[in-house]
């Protein structure tokens, strides 16, 4: 736990998804792509930023040594909280890795200061994707009814359920329970980490209201004005009727949308025991001769979101997620070996196929430690205990593809976790891998060469869910 203290929807569908074989939205709707979306807005008013920061410009951020800014009108300029080193990693991932679109965000937990804020358009004008709410929620959505399951229907995370079918797609049959057909079981925790739509579907058949389920979400930031130093676009959210509709939603299958802003902002208010903090960037305003015209208050904490123990239940869920689930090979070698040894990450997948724009996206959100990093026998603990930070991350890959969101979030969590010292803790180290293909699933797939990669093969585990 802690360590220290809507808009229309334009026909989004989310899909939750299966390992390796991105699947395609159900029916005939066509899944925008982020630029699709962006382009034609949908008009939803944005939180606004303070006065002093209108016009602030972050597609223009520039790195020093130990410093970033940013320019505002009248030759102002904003100091902001990034760590050039932590930026530059991540704006190195993204562009040797040629991704049309991917964005990160890295948030300190406690303080709210955002340490990371890149954005990477391979093709076309720069744009600010961390406030982009346009891309489908997909899995990262099951967080949501998770902490409705536990809040409002008192489900623990090692709560047991039986389930088939799901994996793909979501079907009436699915929603029933068959005790013929219900031939594997897990715990909420275990069907976090492997996304496991059924049981999500059907837990929340079972124990949820519509209303329920959308109060939920609107307390968690979804169809609500998010404050930050620039407008942000609302993540949107939309229960249908239909009992299919509800069930496919509360799964993580479509009808969401979701900022990496707002993906980092969820995931601190979980670490952080269901209390949120406002995300800072700006530190502070200059004029062109240095005087300081403007600091940014202290981060204070916002309305509680959560009980702290629905968070400690949906940490333990999260943890799953890279203990045994749908991002354990992305945070292991091939040997079994943890690429962060010690360091508890908490995290949730999305991801999902835009098949009419060939567009491939995937999500990791999470934050680290999840709990106090326990040293090692003979090693050198760091001077200080590293602070808690949260990540949103969001990739959006043509069929083919080099990289995926929860190795991205990895290795910029590498990249942080080194840099503060942690035993046994490498940085990244950046080149240039090869294209896969996003249809199909790689793990029965034979081995392709492959050049030195910052994405290191992983052990093979097959995975459900997204």
């Amino acid at each position: 736990m802690a360590l220290g203290v809507g808009v229309p929807l334009v026909g989004a569908l989310a899909v939750a998804t299966c390992s390796h074989s991105p699947l395609r939205a159900e029916g005939p709707h066509e899944l925008p792509s982020i630029s699709k979306l962006v382009t034609g807005g949908s008009g939803a008013a944005t939180a606004p930023a303070p006065s002093t920061l209108a016009g602030l410009d972050l597609v223009k951020i520039a790195l020093g040594d130990t410093s970033a800014t940013a320019p505002l009108p009248e030759k102002k300029i904003a100091h902001l909280t990034i760590d050039p080193a932590l930026q530059r990693a991540a704006d190195a991932v993204m562009t040797m890795h040629h991704v049309p679109e991917a964005s990160v965000v890295l948030m300190d937990v406690a303080s709210g200061k955002i340490l990371v804020y890149a954005s990477h358009v391979e093709k076309g004008p720069p744009r600010d994707l961390c406030v982009e709410a346009t891309a489908p929620a997909a899995s990262v959505f099951k967080i949501i009814t998770a902490s409705a399951l536990v809040e409002h229907a008192g489900l623990t995370a090692d709560h047991r359920e039986c389930y088939s079918g799901g994996e793909q797609r979501l079907v009436e049959k699915d929603l029933v329970p068959d005790p013929k057909r219900d031939r594997w079981c897990t715990t909420v925790a275990g069907a976090m980490g492997r996304s496991i739509n059924t049981i999500f579907a059907r837990l929340a058949l079972r124990h949820l209201k519509p209303a329920t389920l959308e109060g939920t979400a609107k307390t968690l930031g979804f169809g609500s004005v998010l404050p930050f130093d620039v407008p942000v676009q609302p993540s949107a959210e939309h229960f249908p009727e239909d009992q299919l509709g509800f069930a496919r939603t509360a799964a993580g299958f479509w009808n969401t949308t979701l900022s990496p802003l707002h993906a980092a902002w969820l995931s601190a208010t979980v670490a952080r025991g269901g209390e949120p903090v406002r995300p800072v960037l700006v530190a502070d305003v200059a004029e062109e001769s240095g005087k300081v015209v403007w600091t940014a208050e202290a981060s204070l904490a916002q309305k509680r979101a959560l009980k702290q123990s629905t968070a400690e239940a949906v940490t333990t869920m999260m943890e799953s997620t890279v203990t045994d689930g749908t991002s354990y090979r992305a945070f292991h070698d091939p040997k079994g070996a943890a690429f962060l040894p010690n360091i508890g990450v908490a995290g949730k997948t999305g991801t999902l196929t835009d098949a009419t724009n060939q567009r491939f996206y995937t999500w990791f959100t999470g934050f680290a430690p999840s709990h106090p990093i326990v040293v090692a026998e003979g090693d050198t603990p760091a001077t200080q205990p590293p602070r808690q930070v949260a990540i949103g991350v969001l990739v959006v890959n043509n069929p083919t593809w080099a990289i995926k969101a929860n190795l991205l979030a990895r290795e910029v969590l590498r990249a942080y976790f080194a840099q503060q010292k942690v035993p046994n803790v490498t940085a990244p180290q950046i080149h240039v891998s090869p294209a896969k293909t996003a249809g199909g699933d790689d793990d029965d797939a034979p081995e392709r060469p492959r050049q030195p990669s910052t994405t290191p093969g992983t052990k093979h585990r097959r995975q459900r869910g997204s």
